[in-house]
Parts: structure tokens; sequence; C-alpha cells
């Protein structure tokens, strides 16, 4: 089985990481079902958030028990220290726990610091004084504001989108946290589902021994797929690596990686899928996403009135419009 050290903190992690937002759309006993599966099999390591609705409260009903023998990391949204402890407190009590092993600030689009006037790291601070956490860590999908995280040298860990798609300035940030002695855990490292070969994911990030991935699971054929690299873990071959270059070619370039931080949408268009349609009919049956349900999301990108609110909002700075617009005259071929 392969493990990961996440830097500073010494958490000794399973190279699967259990990523619990998926489990926020299961009924709470299949929820329950899959993290005890993950446990009894070696998953030792729970990621979930303050916002992914319910994942907190199935993550403390199904692992309450065992809580010594985990790591469980979440997320605050949170903007000033009021709503910061609000959270905590939330999060404890739905985690049915003392302690929260890694606290992160959930996708700020700044970098809390000691000065700040939100008072967001200053209650960090007092939160692991008082033992609620053990190491604090920040989640982003900007650069800049990832890069200012590690270098500032104020958390333990950091939270970033990455995957055998990354370019060389998501790697430097894998090296900067290396070099930090910063835990680095993977987001996306399935890009949102566009990435169809998990073995070609596993044997990439295994060659990284400070990156930990979270694999977002939500079926059981899920869960035992990634199961099945606990005692047989994926090596790089020739065979995984042309996998790897095939993909490059075809996904790296503007693509929407699905993160969500556009909405809401004021029309009401499911930007993080609508706007990535070309990209899944070609690399999952394409019958599913041809329904009378997917037209009817699709036709309401003719109603975009151009507010540019998904736009400004893109982390990547996609012209996301335009692309919508691209992908829905791709879709309408499939139609035909």
């Amino acid at each position: 089985m392969d493990f990961v050290i996440l830097g500073r903190t010494n958490i000794k992690a399973s190279k699967n990481g259990f990523g619990a937002l998926p489990i926020q759309r299961i009924s709470a006993d299949d929820a329950i079902h899959l993290l005890q599966k993950a446990y009894q099999n070696g998953m030792n390591f729970f990621d979930t958030a303050r916002i992914y609705s319910n994942s907190e409260e199935k993550i403390g009903r199904a692992l309450s028990h065992v809580r010594s023998n985990i790591f469980i990391s979440t997320k605050t949204p949170a903007l000033c220290a009021k709503d910061f402890w609000a959270d905590l407190d939330t999060s404890l009590r739905l985690l049915k726990t003392d302690y929260i092993d890694i606290l992160q600030f959930h996708n700020p689009h700044f970098c809390p610091k000691p000065n700040g006037e939100d008072g967001l790291y200053r209650a960090m601070l007092e939160a692991k004084k008082q033992g609620k956490i053990r190491f604090i860590g920040i989640t982003n999908h900007r650069l800049t504001v990832a890069k200012e995280a590690v270098e500032s040298d104020l958390y333990d860990t950091l939270q970033f989108p990455f995957s055998y798609l990354a370019g060389k300035q998501e790697l430097d940030l894998v090296n900067l946290c290396r070099e930090h002695n910063v835990g680095f855990i993977a987001m996306k490292a399935l890009s949102g589902g566009l990435i169809t070969n998990s073995a070609a994911a596993y044997a990439y990030l295994a060659e990284l021994p400070n990156v930990l991935p979270i694999w977002g699971v939500q079926k059981e054929k899920e869960l035992d797929e990634f199961l099945s690299y606990q005692d047989n873990p994926p090596v790089l071959t020739d065979e995984l690596q042309k996998v790897i270059q095939k993909d490059h070619i075809e996904l790296c370039s503007d693509f929407c990686r699905g993160c969500g931080y556009c909405q809401p949408c004021p029309v009401g268009i499911e930007i993080q899928n609508c706007a990535r349609i070309s990209l899944l009919l070609r690399r999952a049956p394409a019958a599913q996403f041809l329904t009378p349900e997917w037209q009817e999301k699709m036709a309401l990108i003719d109603k975009c009135i151009n507010c540019r609110h998904c736009a400004d909002h893109c982390p990547y700075s996609l012209d996301t419009p335009a692309l919508l617009k691209k992908n829905y005259e791709d879709y309408k071929t499939f139609l035909n």
C-alpha cells in the first residue's frame, strides 16, 4: 500500500484519499456503507467541507467509532471570525468529534494572514490553541493565492486542482510545497470526470511522493476500483504513458474544469457541465447526454444575457459565454 507524508503535519495517509463531496448526493445508508467499506479496506484520510450539505454528518455517523484511526480534513468558507467559529462548532458537532485534523479555508479570493482585519487566521490560531484543530490548511483554484499561501509558511497544507493534465505552473506549485514542507492535497485528480483511466491517474500521482490525491466517490464500483489499488498500485508503464499523452493532446487547452465557481447563472444554465459537453460526449457514452432533459439544459444557453458573471468568477480566466456557445453548436451536431 502506498502512503503519503503530508508535509510538516507528519500525517501518514493512504495514497487513496476519500473525497466526500459526492456522498451528499446519495442516501445516508449508502454513504455510511461506502465510508465504512473504505475504512475497513485501508483508506484513512477523509476530506469534506462545511458547504457539502450533509457530507460531514454522514462521516460522523459512519466513522465516529474509529475516530482515532482516521484523519479528517474539512473546510470553512467563512470570511470573518464570527462565521469561522460558527462553522467550526457545526463541523465538530456533525462529525461527532472534538477535533479536526486539518481545517482549511475554502477557496478564499485572498490569503488570510495574522494581521488581516477579517480575523480569520487569528481565529485559526486560537482554535488550534484550544485543541479543536491540529493543522491549518487552505484550498484554492487560483495560482497566485496558492503560491502566496505556501510562501507565507502560515499553512500546513494546500489543496489545489491537480492531475496528469497539469501544466508547468501546477508542477512548480507541487515542488514549491515540497520546498516549504507543505502537504499537497490534489483535488480533481480525475479532472472532474474527463480523465477516464483511473490507473493512469493513480500511477502518475504515485510518481510525486508529496502529493495526496482525494478521489470523489459516489458509487460502490468507483470505490472498489480505487480499493483495488491498495495492494496492487498501478505503475507508470509505457502503455499508461501513451494514455496520458493522448489525453494531453485532446484536453490540454482552454476547457472547463467543472469547479462551479461560475455559479449561480441568472438564467439557470448548468455552466460547469454545459461548458464541457463536447468533451463529455467524446469521453463517455454519448446517449446519456442526449436525453430530452439534457437538451433542455443545453437550450438555456440561447438565453444567455452575457452578464459575464461566469467569466468574471472563473479561476482559469475562461471566456465562459463563448465556450458555452461553442459547446452548444457542437452539441447540436450530435442531435442530427
